[in-house]
């Protein structure tokens, strides 16, 4: 049997209403009745008779009254109402606000808070008990890394940063991390600070604050009502606009899935906005359009100048234009046009845009999506009926892709539709042949290469093994599975992060200890830094002088070179920082993944960013990003393999779900331990459009060295990069090596340029057979030791061996080199050089891959004479 209701009222106002199972339930629990509850604290002298009294306080008392109630789910409406001799009102409208955006109605849900406090203290209190009491949703974390995960999770729309103590989080920099993030846009970061201890002293600027990422400052005051009233100033302020903002995508979701041709142009009739179907009718991409006059299409030979004037007087008095226009496309041809313009009025009422809408006034463009769809309907009843009645020995297929095209332009979808269009008019071999190509085209693996049987012999499994470990995460139900269950964890991994970057190395690393600045190196660094500009560097000689601390002594050089310093905005004491902490982080123990690697890469880099054509093609943040990546591609690699990790279980391939295990760790990482501290933070200077347009290169970057996406990588560079009309060896001009003002428009496209600094740095990643020949050995020497520890490893836990040809008492070095370079190396840099004429680099290819042939036949000579000595000595 339920109870009634109980209506409770705190000393503070706040009202609290309770069922007699719910009392210790907050306001956002499950509501199952509508109700609508006033409650009335009047003086004595303001009371009515027959009211039901209590007394609150000497002054005044409460009167709840239920008006009316109801059984569906929805909100509750509180009004408060208090009385007194200053009299003043409340009003609470309850969890979901009703929100209006134009002619759309919006439910804005409860909001959503995150306080991060180190710990519970009384304004951490303060703002729970003010959340408990606003209905909304509140949760606390007490470090950065948990806060940063569960806002990624959840999403809140307020966060809370206590920055009262330096010494607990680094407000700022998690803040800077949050709005790195895609939903940091649209959140309120509020920052928490210390109370001035002197009331008639100025207080501090927000300045800082502000550019750092915070919305705004909150002084502490743990006072409930305080609290109470920031949060709802928050909700209905800057809460209310971003999630306004956040609704706005569906409208440009849905203008670019029409079909009609949509262009938005501001009151000087720049265009700001055009729609795919803009491109497709027209011709002009969305790079072409903004910028440019609206209406600029309309200014065909056919269309007489004094209409076009008459057309633009009336938009200017405010009034909609609809007529007939010719349009001219971007090959010169004039179509004609439905076209629809309707000036838009803001504040003040004043015009602030102008829409344009075009269709194509011809009987074959304006079927309608419903007639589209009854004949496709039609159609597949009339296969049914035929596949029922028997009639009929091949039923060819019209896809209901059509369909789908009308709302989805992805650009697979249009090849199958185009596919599905060829068919219907074919042959019969030629329907069976272009259902063979959709069959592979629905496979999610376009661009990987598959190793048949006939390309796999027996004698050829170094290459199947090599294929298989570098190219999935996963390893095939063949290999050898989990002999127990205590092997299904991969151990701890090292110190790495916070903990490696704190600790103090007990190793003596003099005169390796990096100088404050370069000139201050010993003379013997100095002397080999000389050639660092050179495709012959030794970086196993820096390796060696610097006592295996390279990347710090390179990193200064190279950074020196391309004035990384001067474009970043910090000084060089803040970059010799950033090498050291990220050096640090680096595990020496490993043969292959250490810093001397990752210097190797930064030097190729570097060599790569002076080719005249990358040059061209490039800006310098471009080049700042690709020697950023290169540097942080490998930082904190555990000497294991992606395959290796997804087996063992280990903590990062759960985090990131097998998917680019540590190519995400390695990013993830980088950006960290840079943000943690201010003394080593290269991107502190830059404002928030420029960090995450070099951290989404950087991170675009480091992906693309994850090798299971090698051929993706390579096919894009090869079809958009390397493609008639875009090399310069199509003309005579290429021959001198420069390139054309043409070309280089074209390669100098945002798309273009992250293609071209993803194969940049995967040339530079793997570039070790392309180094002089002793450098190319120690390299191959070097990872497989790697590739002897892993297998190891894996035996000695029971895991899958994911290479087993990497066993260290029967693998041939040559033989695993030889297979590297035919499947991964060669066709790669034939394209590299193709782009970035780099001959030297194919010359030292070919003398290494004839060395390691040399070197294989003294094996197996080796093998055919220890046998005949093995069958005479039986």
């Amino acid at each position: 049997m339920g109870c009634a209701p109980s209506i409770t009222v705190s000393q503070s106002g706040v009202v609290y209403c309770r069922s007699s199972d719910e009392s210790n339930s907050r306001r956002d629990s499950t509501i199952n009745q509508q109700q609508h509850i006033h409650i009335h604290t009047a003086s004595a002298s303001d009371r009515k008779a027959g009211e039901s009294t209590s007394p609150r306080n000497s002054g005044g008392e409460t009167r709840a009254v239920v008006l009316h109630g109801q059984k569906d789910r929805s909100s509750i409406s509180i009004e408060v109402e208090t009385k007194s001799s200053n009299s003043s009102s409340f009003n609470m409208k309850g969890i979901v606000n009703e929100v209006k955006l134009g002619k759309m109605k919006l439910n804005q849900p409860p909001m959503q808070v995150l306080l991060v406090f180190t710990k519970e203290d009384a304004q951490c209190d303060g703002f729970q008990t003010a959340c408990d009491k606003g209905g909304y949703k509140c949760m606390m974390v007490r470090n950065a890394a948990d806060a940063l995960e569960r806002y990624l999770e959840v999403q809140h729309d307020v966060v809370i940063i206590d920055s009262r103590n330096p010494k607990g989080i680094d407000a700022v920099g998690l803040c800077r991390s949050l709005r790195a993030t895609k939903p940091g846009e649209y959140t309120a970061i509020l920052a928490v600070t210390k109370k001035s201890s002197n009331p008639d002293k100025d207080e501090p600027s927000v300045a800082p604050l502000l550019s750092a990422g915070f919305s705004r400052r909150y002084q502490e005051n743990p006072g409930v009502s305080t609290c109470l009233n920031e949060l709802v100033q928050l909700e209905q302020g800057e809460v209310k606009s971003h999630f306004k903002l956040r609704t706005t995508n569906c409208l440009f979701s849905a203008l670019d899935n029409c079909s009609d041709a949509i262009e938005i142009a501001n009151e000087e009739r720049d265009t700001q906005y055009v729609n795919a179907a803009h491109e497709t009718l027209t011709g002009y991409t969305m790079d072409d359009a903004i910028g440019r006059e609206a209406g600029d299409s309309s200014r065909s030979e056919k269309n007489k100048p004094e209409l076009m004037e008459s057309i633009f007087a009336q938009l200017k008095k405010g009034k909609a234009w609809e007529g007939l226009l010719y349009c001219k496309r971007k090959n010169g041809e004039s179509i004609p046009q439905n076209v629809h313009i309707t000036p838009v009025f803001g504040y003040g009422g004043k015009i602030c845009h102008y829409v344009f809408h075009r269709r194509d006034p011809s009987p074959s463009q304006t079927i309608t999506s419903t007639s589209v769809f009854n004949q496709e309907i039609q159609h597949l009843d009339k296969i049914n009926s035929d596949i029922q009645t028997g009639s009929g020995t091949l039923i060819r297929r019209q896809s209901v892709a059509r369909i789908h095209s009308m709302m989805i332009e992805a650009p697979i979808t249009k090849v199958i539709n185009i596919i599905n269009a060829a068919q219907e008019n074919s042959p019969l071999t030629v329907v069976q042949a272009l259902d063979t190509v959709l069959e592979i085209l629905r496979g999610s693996e376009l661009y990987n290469p598959q190793l048949t049987s006939q390309q796999v012999k027996d004698e050829d499994r170094v290459t199947s093994d090599l294929v298989g470990g570098l190219m999935s995460n996963n390893v095939s139900s063949s290999m050898t599975s989990l002999s127990s269950p205590q092997h299904t964890h991969f151990h701890k991994r090292r110190l790495s992060g916070p903990e490696c970057a704190g600790a103090k190395s007990t190793t003596n690393l003099s005169p390796a200890t990096p100088p404050t600045h370069l000139s201050q190196a010993p003379l013997e660094v100095q002397k080999v830094l000389e050639n660092d500009h050179k495709w012959d560097f030794s970086i196993l000689q820096l390796e060696r002088i610097t006592n295996h601390r390279p990347l710090t002594y390179l990193g200064l050089k190279v950074f020196s070179r391309f004035n990384v310093s001067s474009f970043l905005g910090v000084s060089e004491d803040v970059l010799r920082n950033w090498l050291q902490v990220i050096e640090s982080n680096y595990h020496s123990s490993n043969p292959y993944h250490n810093s001397t690697h990752a210097a190797d890469v930064l030097q190729a880099t570097s060599y790569f960013l002076q080719k005249e054509k990358v040059k061209n093609c490039f800006e310098q943040a471009d080049q700042v990003a690709s020697l950023i990546a290169a540097i942080v591609h490998d930082v904190d690699h555990p000497g294991k393999t992606n395959s290796f990790l997804c087996n063992a279980g280990s903590e990062l391939a759960i985090l990131y779900n097998d998917t680019a295990v540590l190519e995400s760790h390695h990013s993830a990482l980088a950006f960290q331990v840079t943000t943690r501290e201010d003394s080593c933070n290269i991107f502190k200077e830059l404002d928030r459009e420029d960090y995450r347009a070099i951290r989404h290169s950087v991170i675009d970057m480091v992906l693309a060295t994850e090798m299971t996406r090698h051929f993706e990588h390579l096919s894009k560079f090869v079809n958009c990069i390397n493609k008639p009309g875009t090399r310069d060896g199509d003309d005579s001009s290429s021959l001198s090596g420069h390139s054309t003002p043409d070309t280089t428009t074209t390669l100098s496209t945002p798309e273009n340029r992250a293609l071209i600094r993803r194969m940049l740095i995967k040339c530079a990643d793997v570039a070790n057979p392309t180094r002089p020949c002793d450098l190319c050995a120690a390299w191959a020497k070097r990872i497989s030791q790697e590739y002897f520890n892993q297998t190891d490893e894996e035996k000695r836990r029971g895991l899958p061996v994911v290479m087993p040809v990497f066993d260290r008492s029967s693998c041939s070095i040559p033989k695993s080199q030889i297979s590297f370079i035919d499947y991964f190396i060669t066709d790669m840099f034939d394209a590299w050089d193709s782009f970035s004429d780099t001959p030297e680099l194919i010359e030292h290819l070919h003398i290494n891959y004839r060395y390691w042939k040399e070197e294989e036949e003294k094996l197996n000579k080796k093998k055919v004479t220890e046998g005949e000595k093995s069958s005479k000595s039986t």
